[in-house]
């Protein structure tokens, strides 16, 4: 905004002093009148070389430079000055004189074309200072606003620093607090792992004794099922009439191989059975089950009365009961479940189970302390401007929605592009740095590492500050593929302004 004031300074300056003619070739800045002397020989404003007065605007081009021509359009490098009195001054190629277009608000370009220009300087100078009144009203108002935030920032950042100070100090007691409950954590799980390893080994023990007991009773029950003629002994031949136990799986259970599996012994008795009864249980297929597997095909058929009978079909071996009588399956899992604690060892779990939750607890809490000292740290750690003023954007985002986009710049942390109407976020760029110039970096922002474009680089999106009363985004666009400009007013970049009095008084015109 220094320019928009040392502008001002100017016009207001000029406006306000009294107008006087002073004489100089037609085309030439007051600023140069020293170089245009009349009657005095003219030298060329690059020096190669110097002529007679008289041949300055003579319509023809002597100097190089074209300084000799700047009223005419004799010189195709010249330049005509216009005055514009009660606006800005400015030059314009010495091609556009006489060219029949009115260049020059006072309309001295157009001293000998015949075009009928009309004199607007006053009116522009008019609208142009009521342009810069309203741009030095937003600068004050912005700066303001600016020495808020500054204020606001330093109070912000005195009490994060002294929350992280405070934190660090409780932290501290909790980093003990917690070594102190894992330790009665650890004291308090070792009794429990040995009683629960007690309860699990009594349990197996117990376990196996039931299984043992079991096979006992099935090797007894296969004993009687074999001993077909109940002599209390079970022979080759009888061990036969199992086929399933045939080991070469031909189908059929031969002498010689119902003798192996009986040790080469002709018949057995109890005792002995339990050294064959390993080599067949496996295989061994009791005649209580086999019959249950041949049981099918029950059918009922209605008859008057609504009372059922029962038959066999043709192909059905045996008969099954009624479909009302069920006989309630075993669960194994039910009977393999293990029984539950007694009450030392639950005392003991109850225990072990509290010095955990306490544990993970203070465990917790110290979590998130951590990421709360860290995450204040980071934000201190920001470069928010010379006295802080930016710090207020931060953990901010502010959007633009345009025809198809609906762009959202997070400062400091990313930017990003989503479809107006549906579909999946573009990341234009991640926080990098202040970019501006060197008299003033913070300017510009740089967001880098944006996602790739197709066949193409990664996005990036430069974010540049101005000055205003509010803090939005107010235009965007792609100067270069994947390379996006944000327009971005903010308070903060608000320059203090000059003590310039800006009203007309008496005089508007120079």
């Amino acid at each position: 905004m220094t320019c928009v004031h040392l502008l001002l300074t100017l016009v207001f300056a000029v406006s306000l002093g009294t107008p006087v003619e002073i004489q100089r070739p037609r085309g030439v800045p007051l600023t140069k009148k020293q170089f245009y002397v009349e009657n005095k020989p003219f030298t060329c404003l690059d020096g190669s070389r110097t002529i007679s007065f008289d041949r300055v605007n003579d319509d023809y081009c002597d100097c190089k430079d074209g300084s000799d021509e700047p009223g005419t359009a004799a010189c195709p490098n010249g330049s005509f000055h216009c005055t514009n009195a009660g606006y800005r001054p400015m030059f314009i190629p010495s091609s556009r004189i006489n060219d029949g277009i009115c260049d020059c608000c006072d309309t001295t370009d157009e001293y000998n074309s015949g075009a009928k220009c009309e004199n607007t300087c006053k009116e522009l100078g008019r609208k142009e200072r009521e342009v810069l009144q309203k741009m030095a009203e937003i600068t004050k108002e912005g700066f303001l606003l600016k020495q808020h935030l500054i204020e606001e920032a330093k109070k912000g950042q005195q009490e994060k620093q002294s929350k992280v100070t405070d934190m660090q100090g409780n932290k501290k007691q909790l980093d003990e607090k917690v070594e102190v409950l894992r330790t009665v954590k650890e004291t308090a799980e070792q009794p429990e792992k040995e009683a629960k390893e007690r309860h699990l080994k009594a349990w197996e023990e117990q376990k196996a004794a039931i299984r043992l007991e079991k096979d006992k009773a099935k090797m007894a029950e296969a004993f009687l099922e074999l001993d077909d003629n109940a002599d209390g002994f079970v022979s080759v031949s009888e061990l036969q009439s199992h086929a399933e136990l045939d080991a070469d799986a031909d189908g059929t259970l031969t002498e010689t191989e119902a003798q192996g599996l009986m040790g080469g012994a002709e018949q057995v008795d109890t005792s002995t059975f339990e050294s064959v009864w390993p080599n067949i249980k496996d295989k061994y297929h009791s005649e209580v089950s086999r019959e249950e597997a041949d049981m099918s095909c029950l059918v009922s058929s209605e008859v008057p009365f609504g009372q059922k009978v029962f038959f066999l079909e043709k192909t059905c071996g045996c008969v099954q009961a009624p479909p009302t009588i069920k006989t309630p399956e075993k669960n194994h899992e039910d009977e393999e479940a293990m029984p539950s604690y007694d009450a030392d060892t639950q005392a003991l779990i109850d225990a072990a189970q509290k010095a955990r939750d306490d544990f993970e607890e203070a465990e917790k809490a110290l979590r998130e302390m951590d990421d709360q000292i860290r995450n204040i740290e980071k934000e201190l750690s920001f470069d928010f401007g010379p006295d802080a003023e930016f710090t207020y954007l931060y953990s901010q985002c502010y959007e633009l929605t345009t025809g198809e986009y609906i762009y959202r710049l997070c400062p400091f942390n990313r930017v990003s592009q989503k479809p107006k109407y549906g579909g999946s976020e573009t990341n234009l760029g991640t926080w990098g740095s202040w970019s501006g110039p060197e008299n003033n970096k913070y300017l510009l922002m740089k967001y880098d590492h944006g996602t790739g474009c197709w066949q193409g680089p990664n996005r990036s999106t430069t974010v540049k500050l101005t000055c205003g009363k509010e803090t939005v985004v107010t235009s965007t666009s792609e100067p270069s593929r994947c390379e996006y400009l944000i327009e971005f007013t903010t308070p903060a970049v608000c320059q203090e302004p000059a003590n310039t009095d800006l009203s007309p008084h008496d005089h508007e015109e120079l």
